[in-house]
């Protein structure tokens, strides 16, 4: 997620790393036991979990993590998820931590393929939704949601001009210099964008596509917080353009505090679905506590906690889905797709063709 966090989920993150960087203390030789679970057997030392920027949990969550087994986290971040996964594969000889949290379904097999992360199968009883989503040995889905155009309801009201509905409306004029975008090349949401428009127009039409958004006026900002935070509208800066690439699940950080409508929404017909991973790095010093930290992601505390925190969906059936979600966070019915093989051998090549195309 990202991925679409509101400034309440931001506070929240930066409160959550400052406890854990004063909990945190150096690593140990004591490994718990792989097979008890992450909520047994205490097992002293320290855990080091490489993530991206957007992960947040909500105050005291790792501390409970500590209760339970006795060991402390330090989170480490790397930008967004595709500048996550390079930093992953350049320092996996000297890997920067014990365990990963965001590496998503568009680098999920760069990063198998190099060697990042080490399989484990999980003991956690949500282990079994998680398998649904899996990717290959080594990397646990803990949350998904979709990647879709969000438009500001206020601002196309007062302007007095119809939303667009689909990806070919991003096109007409009338919406000229209204689309912000995050980068393709470094940001996993905007390489899902590129992957929806593929899925929508083929290999041999997306790269026309992209010539029209261009010519229309669309702007890439480095990154989802820029476009969202910065130039979209309605994402709390009053910024200039009403149409931003973010999530399905953005909308409800938009409901006015004592409730209300989003002024925010998704366009459904535009979505790609990606899901978020976590895995053991190769290397760990302590990958028995890395284990338990990836059980304890997919117990019902964390679980539950994801929509609220990071704006995402639960792997886990288990647990309930706050109820604004049904009225302003639906997932898309049907996503445009990639097939993941498909992405592992043409990826480089897309890049840079839509760099190219857009960047110039």
């Amino acid at each position: 997620m990202p991925k679409k966090i509101s400034v309440v989920a931001t506070t929240a993150l930066m409160a959550t790393l400052a406890a854990a960087s004063l909990a945190a203390c150096s690593s140990s030789s004591d490994d718990p036991d792989p097979a008890a679970g992450g909520t047994t057997s205490a097992a002293p030392g320290s855990v080091t979990l490489v993530t991206h920027d957007s992960f947040a949990l909500s105050d005291g969550i790792l501390d409970d993590f500590t209760a339970q087994t006795g060991i402390t986290v330090k989170v480490v971040q790397q930008g967004d998820a595709g500048a996550l996964v390079n930093q992953l594969v350049l320092t996996k000889d000297a890997p920067l931590g014990d365990a990963t949290f965001g590496i998503d379904n568009t680098f999920a097999s760069r990063a198998i393929d190099e060697g990042v992360v080490v399989p484990y199968t999980s003991a956690a009883p949500a282990a079994a939704d998680a398998a649904q989503h899996s990717v290959g040995d080594g990397l646990t889905a803990v949350d998904y949601g979709d990647v879709c155009i969000n438009v500001d309801h206020a601002w196309f009201t007062k302007k007095k001009l119809a939303e667009p509905t689909s990806l070919d409306d991003l096109t007409d004029p009338r919406y000229k210099d209204l689309l912000v975008v995050p980068n393709a090349v470094t940001s996993s949401p905007g390489f899902a964008f590129l992957l929806a428009t593929i899925g929508a127009k083929g290999d041999d039409g997306w790269q026309a596509y992209w010539e029209a958004l261009k010519k229309n006026g669309l702007k890439v900002a480095d990154g989802w917080s820029d476009a969202y935070f910065t130039d979209f509208s309605g994402g709390g800066a009053d910024g200039p353009r009403p149409i931003v690439l973010s999530y399905a699940s953005s909308p409800p950080s938009t409901v006015p505090k004592g409730g209300g409508d989003a002024t925010t929404g998704a366009l459904l017909d535009t979505c790609f679905r990606q899901t978020e991973y976590a895995g053991v790095l190769a290397g760990a010093k302590n990958p028995a506590g890395a284990e338990k930290l990836i059980d304890f992601l997919l117990s019902d505390e964390v679980q539950a906690d994801i929509p609220g925190s990071m704006y995402m969906y639960p792997v886990s059936k288990a647990v309930a889905i706050p109820a604004d979600w049904e009225k302003f966070a639906p997932l898309a019915t049907t996503p445009f797709d990639v097939d993941p093989a498909a992405i592992a051998a043409n990826r480089a090549t897309w890049l840079a063709d839509w760099s190219q195309t857009v960047i110039g």
